[in-house]
């Protein structure tokens, strides 16, 4: 979905901010076209369909749904694990995302990604950005997106209600996870599908500001305006 030509700003009061990782925070797409491709060559699938919809899921979900029968699910998404976590060329930061990252304090920002921790470090570390303190990865999940769970958990682990937080994601999956959480969710990027009616739609972090206030109980109230 592309953005119109002209957008109203929107201002956003937050107590935490959820950050989905790949295709939210990570460009990582090269690398995901390339051993979901091989993937699907090996068993002869159809990659446009396997990249439409496993977008923003865990691996192990997308390798279940379309292995073919009597698959070995959990050796197949080790291997595809142990390809990704050794691939890192092209993987950048969408722009603006490093800045908004700085200027967000420490102790409300948490990583919500249906990546495993190992490759979730890998990333972050070649697109140049800081993982945060907070991260609910795959391997900390028993229901991944769009199972609300994971964001559930980081709003716990930051110690706010969902009615406080802010999500940021790009996947349909992901943004569903986030509504499904009752948190406010702001899409990012080209790759959202159809964005449900109030999730405002950013293309990226440039035009993003952040600022920081101590709230009554001296816990940082972040103003946003998108």
């Amino acid at each position: 979905m592309n953005l119109p030509a002209e957008s109203v700003s929107t201002a956003l009061v937050a107590r935490a901010v959820l950050f989905d990782m790949d295709g939210t925070l990570v460009d990582s797409t090269a690398v995901v076209e390339q051993v979901w491709g091989e993937f699907a060559a090996r068993y002869g699938l159809d990659i446009a369909e396997i990249l439409r919809t496993s977008h923003g899921v865990q691996a192990g979900d997308t390798v279940r749904r379309f292995a073919p029968a009597g698959a070995d699910v959990v050796a197949l998404t080790a291997e595809l694990g142990a390809m990704e976590r050794v691939r890192t060329e092209g993987i950048v930061a969408l722009p603006g995302a490093a800045a908004l990252l700085r200027a967000l304090p420490a102790d409300a920002v948490a990583l919500v990604t249906s990546a495993d921790r190992i490759l979730a470090d890998v990333r972050m570390g070649a697109a140049g950005l800081p993982m945060p303190a907070t991260a609910v990865t795959a391997d900390l999940v028993t229901r991944g997106k769009p199972h609300p769970e994971g964001y559930l958990r980081a709003a716990e682990l930051l110690g706010v209600e969902p009615a406080d937080a802010v999500v940021f994601e790009d996947a349909p999956a992901g943004i569903a996870a986030g509504l499904a959480a009752g948190i406010r969710t702001v899409a990012v990027g080209p790759n959202t599908g159809v964005v449900p009616d109030g999730v405002p739609h950013i293309p990226d972090y440039s035009a993003v500001t952040a600022s920081v206030e101590a709230g009554p109980d001296g816990r940082p109230v972040i103003s946003f305006l998108l």
